[in-house]
């Protein structure tokens, strides 16, 4: 009999196996943080906060999927303004027992952010750190890295951030470890009274597995032979800045490295009874070496046989150099693997140099001992690559057929990749169907835009004259160091809604300051798009938006609309702003970048995707006009698809030659492409598209194929 399945199961199921993504695993996580804490009598609260980004960026939208569950789970989840706001704030929630007015016992709290995200909130976070965790409290610093650089502009690898903070980094190697490591970490923070790093990367935070949903995992124990000093290194108000470094280095980090070693965040994963080889891995990086093995047929036996021993950091930093030496001395060679930087194979070589020469092994790493490359650092390496150099480490002493024939493979199949010729055409990523950024991304001729972070960076890449780019909340402070020094008097400054809440109204007020003369372009999507379609963390309104920047010293401003006739003559607006239709977007921009200093032009209309998503959620009226094209009338000018740049206007080959159609099942109704001047368009008023006929008929010959006899999986 099959047992009952519930969605909610990984949120609350207690035992068993359970389905569960990287993101959804966070908030178990969370969940069983306060059940564990209830069991032993605690009264905690938890809090989340941070900002999305990938790949972090689904974390928020499971946390509001889950809203239901929240109160009832004691956790509480503030999306953030932006990331140093939401550390700052979680550094709040470790003082909630400073003053004697607290409603719970502490509060266990989780940041999160993609690796800019971090970068941008050192400050914050450095100081938090320092200042400590509450004793039933503790903080996990959840930072989402991306290696190879797939969806973000800026190598991020951030282990050797948290190491310049002194904040010991834990890094999980599957799904299932993000829970486990999760717990331990925040038992770490309250015992060593400081911030615990959590290093994610799409592998573990983006996939999906299976888990074993035992609430009693992991057995948590604390230290028994670590002396804490008289006054505990948690969080205390008042605070002198003057001890907290002495603290943290004194007693933090000898703290963090005996709940590690009690807790086996380290551990010996492959043990050999006459060790020779050794091979050290963290959290992921870990996953590639079990894989190597494989690929090389070497299972344990076989390489435990060989001498070959495994170490799995779970936390990369600190490293205890008494468990480094007791692993690697007498070695002959370990082999680090260790993505982006050299952490781990910095502190394995400060540990060995106390050793005698004789049990000193040789170390290699991202190179080997004559300095050739063994590891690739860009843009990362593949389970392939660790085989490749594992098998050429152990080449002296240990070869055969299968492992000759797997490499014989690899380097078949990496020359066919090198012989692969390249596509002449790149295929890049566009603007929706109905996008606004397809209209508002256009400046007059003769005039320059920037970009900046969000989806209308696509803009660079366009026949758009939109250059130079900036980080998130930058936009536009580039400007101020350009124009001096360049003939070029007027730029135009792309902005997100969503980058212009987070930030960028800084950005602003430094060119107003400054006295340069830019306009900036606020695109107003109703939603942050690039991330997924999620709300503002707050009220932002076109309105609003015209009385801040009014106020900091913007003169004039103006509203382009799609629909301007929505607003009401006392809609709002700050003094002295005009709304105008988006077809006079040329004209008003002309007008702009000749008036001088900061201009803003608020361009109003809403997210194409996200207009989709409302309409099929019935949160959004579903026009019911549809636009045709009259493919007999049509004479394949191209107007329409040069006035929308929309992707839904495709090409139909005819027996007069090509004509332009309109992809009904991708359109959003944008109607942009009908601004041209072509009798060949049809608007039709009610109709619906006609659905192909529901039910295929199998054919005979498919029902009668036998059943496939799955393989027998003995491991």
């Amino acid at each position: 009999m099959l047992a009952p399945v519930s969605l909610d199961d990984k949120y609350h199921r207690l035992d068993g196996r359970i389905s569960i993504t990287g993101s959804q695993a966070l908030l178990r996580a969370a969940m069983l943080q306060r059940r564990r804490d209830q069991a032993v009598g605690l009264r905690t609260e938890g809090f989340i906060s941070g900002y999305r980004g990938s790949p972090m960026h689904n974390l928020d939208k499971e946390l509001w999927a889950a809203n239901r569950l929240l109160p009832g789970a004691g956790i509480q989840f503030w999306p953030a303004i932006n990331e140093d706001l939401a550390a700052t704030a979680i550094w709040g929630t470790q003082q909630v027992g400073a003053f004697g007015d607290a409603t719970c016992d502490g509060v266990f709290s989780m940041w999160y952010g993609k690796g800019p995200g971090l970068d941008r909130s050192v400050d914050a976070i450095r100081h938090a750190h320092l200042a400590g965790s509450a004793v039933h409290g503790g903080v996990l610093v959840v930072v989402g890295d991306d290696h190879p650089l797939s969806s973000t502009d800026a190598t991020a690898a951030h282990e050797t951030l948290f190491a310049d903070m002194l904040m010991p980094v834990l890094y999980p190697a599957n799904v299932q470890e993000i829970i486990d490591h999760a717990l331990l970490g925040w038992a770490m923070s309250r015992y060593s009274g400081g911030w615990v790093g959590f290093k994610l990367i799409p592998d573990t935070v983006d996939a999906a597995a299976t888990i074993d949903g035992d609430a009693a995992r992991p057995a948590i124990l604390l230290p028994d032979d670590d002396v804490l000093p008289p006054d505990g290194l948690n969080l205390r108000v008042p605070d002198s800045w003057m001890l907290q470094e002495p603290r943290l280095r004194a007693h933090k980090l000898d703290a963090a490295l005996a709940f590690a070693r009690v807790n086996g965040l380290n551990r010996v994963t492959l043990k050999s009874r006459k060790p020779r080889y050794g091979i050290i891995a963290t959290g992921k990086a870990w996953t590639d070496v079990r894989q190597a093995l494989f690929e090389l047929g070497l299972g344990d036996d076989e390489a435990a046989a060989l001498g070959i021993t495994v170490l799995k950091l779970g936390m990369p930093y600190p490293a205890n150099a008494e468990d480094l030496q007791d692993f690697a001395g007498g070695l002959e060679e370990v082999l680090v693997v260790e993505e982006k930087h050299r952490l781990v194979e910095g502190q394995l070589k400060d540990a060995l140099y106390a050793l005698p020469d004789a049990e000193r092994p040789r170390v290699v790493g991202r190179d080997d001992e004559s300095g050739a490359p063994l590891l690739p650092a860009f843009p990362e390496y593949t389970p392939e690559d660790v085989t490749r150099a594992l098998a050429r480490r152990i080449a002296p002493f240990h070869t055969t057929e299968c492992i000759t024939a797997r490499l014989a493979f690899l380097d078949v199949r990496a020359e066919a990749a090198a012989d692969r010729k390249r596509l002449s055409l790149m295929r890049r990523p566009y603007f929706c169907s109905g996008c606004p950024h397809n209209t508002s991304t256009r400046v007059p001729e003769g005039s320059q835009a920037q970009g900046g972070v969000g989806c209308h960076f696509m803009a660079t890449y366009m026949d758009r004259s939109t250059g130079a780019h900036t980080h998130m909340g930058g936009e536009g402070a580039n400007w101020i160091g350009n124009a001096p020094f360049t003939e070029t008097n007027h730029v135009f400054q792309n902005l997100g809604d969503g980058t212009y809440f987070h930030s960028g109204l800084l950005a602003i007020r430094a060119c107003v300051a400054a006295g340069v003369n830019i306009t900036y372009k606020i695109l107003f999507n109703d939603a942050v798009a690039m991330t997924g379609g999620q709300p503002h963390d707050g009220v932002l309104t076109p309105m609003s938006i015209s009385a801040q920047v009014h106020a900091e010293g913007v003169k004039r401003i103006v509203v382009v609309s799609d629909a301007p006739e929505k607003y009401a003559i006392d809609a709002g607006f700050a003094p002295g702003t005009r709304i105008e239709h988006r077809r006079q977007l040329d004209r008003v921009q002309r007008e702009l970048r000749e008036t001088a200093g900061v201009t803003v032009l608020i361009y109003d209309q809403t997210c194409a995707a996200e207009k989709r998503r409302r309409r099929k959620r019935g949160e959004m009226v579903d026009p019911a006009r549809r636009i045709f094209i009259n493919h007999r009338v049509c004479e394949a000018c191209g107007d329409c698809s040069r006035t929308s740049n929309c992707l839904s206007v495709l090409p139909l080959t005819t027996a007069l030659g090509t004509k332009r159609i309109i992809d009904q099942s991708s359109c959003n109704k944008d109607y942009s492409c009908a601004e041209g001047f072509c009798p060949s368009f049809t608007n039709v008023i009610g109709a619906t598209p006609r659905r192909a006929a529901a039910g295929v008929e199998v054919p005979r010959e498919l029902t009668l194929l036998p059943e496939p006899q799955p393989p027998a999986l003995p491991d």
